[in-house]
């Protein structure tokens, strides 16, 4: 997402509306999975596939826009519906609407686990709203010995309403993981691994109502900046990610048969 491929810089209007179109477009796209209100595709040769883009969508009942936009948010909920995190956790901010944060997660057994360091932006566009993300290098978070740090190159979530007290989600990401995985890996990953973690978020938006009434219910600094604590950050103190010059590991030899219990569960 970066502009002339050096700059650091903070998404304007006009990465919000290309984000917008690539969310909502169906062309050149492939659809892998079609089943209950989600649906997942694809963008990019099969030869390049570990950095191909994955788009999701799904429709979510019962659960209105800004409810989803502060889940996706709320870094105090993300451990209760994301089985996936180690640790997630605010680095410092920009601007109102943009921080940059750190991200680790499990990858499944036996692949090696990544994290990401990343700028974040949001914006509000009346019922909708959309949030991005792209890595970036602090010098104070280098990469760490017990994980693979990936490279986000492009990730982000489009929250759309759709009628009183619904919405639809889009997820479309484009992640350098720094290996080159196994097919299976890719194939998962479309099959199982989006599906579930579209159907997280839902149910994470059915019960986060309740569990916000009890932990802090006010707080909500993507909403309102002044309540944020974060320590502040200059763009000057931050680079450009770039994928080659981090180690880049080969993990084609792994077979799916040494997959844990855990990651088979759908």
């Amino acid at each position: 997402m970066s502009r002339a491929g050096e700059m650091v810089y903070i998404p304007d209007d006009s990465d919000f509306s290309s984000f917008r179109e690539q969310c909502e477009s169906l062309e050149g796209w492939h659809c892998h999975y079609n089943k209950a209100g989600i649906t997942v595709w694809s963008q990019g040769q099969e030869e390049s596939c570990t950095v191909q883009k994955i788009k999701t969508r799904i429709s979510c009942k019962d659960v209105p826009a800004e409810t989803l936009y502060d889940v996706l948010h709320d870094t105090g909920y993300r451990k209760k519906w994301d089985s996936h995190v180690i640790e997630t956790y605010d680095i410092g901010r920009l601007t109102a609407n943009a921080d940059v944060g750190y991200y680790s997660w499990k990858c499944p057994s036996p692949l090696k686990n990544r994290d990401f360091v990343t700028l974040r932006s949001w914006l509000p566009l009346g019922d909708d709203y959309i949030i991005l993300n792209y890595s970036v290098k602090h010098p104070k978070f280098p990469p760490r010995k017990d994980f693979v740090r990936a490279v986000s190159l492009q990730t982000g979530y489009l929250i759309k309403a759709n009628g009183t007290g619904a919405c639809v989600l889009y997820y479309l990401t484009q992640v350098d993981p720094r290996g080159s995985l196994p097919k299976w890996v890719v194939n998962r990953v479309s099959q199982f691994v989006a599906p579930k973690a579209m159907k997280k978020i839902y149910k994470a938006g059915l019960k986060y109502p309740e569990w916000k009434r009890r932990h802090d219910p006010g707080y909500k600094p993507w909403v309102y900046p002044e309540q944020s604590t974060l320590p502040s950050l200059s763009l000057a103190e931050l680079s450009l990610q770039h994928a080659d010059s981090l180690e880049r590991i080969d993990e084609t030899g792994l077979t799916e048969d040494h997959l844990s219990t855990s990651d088979h569960e759908a």
